[in-house]
């Protein structure tokens, strides 16, 4: 008999996604036996866009320690540092 596969909850964000797929096991909900191998996506845009920025080599250094030492790119922490001071506003 077939396991019985649960259903996909509604998700109102992508955070909530991440979130829900982050904490439960994706074999209870996708039979991966019946995935389409090879599929491609040649049409997606990215959906970020480089920018070019001048900023004082101390900086940089500062951020690149920083992001070391939480083990992250130091252009992921510069986006993080953005978003959170634009969420204070």
């Amino acid at each position: 008999m077939p396991k019985r596969l649960k259903k996909i909850p509604h998700f109102e964000s992508e955070k909530e996604e991440r979130e829900f797929w982050q904490s439960v096991d994706s074999t209870e909900y996708v039979d991966f036996s019946k995935a389409i191998r090879g599929v491609s996506f040649p049409n997606l845009k990215l959906t970020s866009k480089p920018i070019t920025i001048r900023m004082p080599l101390s900086l940089i250094d500062r951020l690149k320690i920083k992001a070391n030492k939480m083990g992250v790119p130091y252009q992921a922490l510069i986006k993080q540092i953005l978003f959170q001071s634009l969420a204070q506003t």
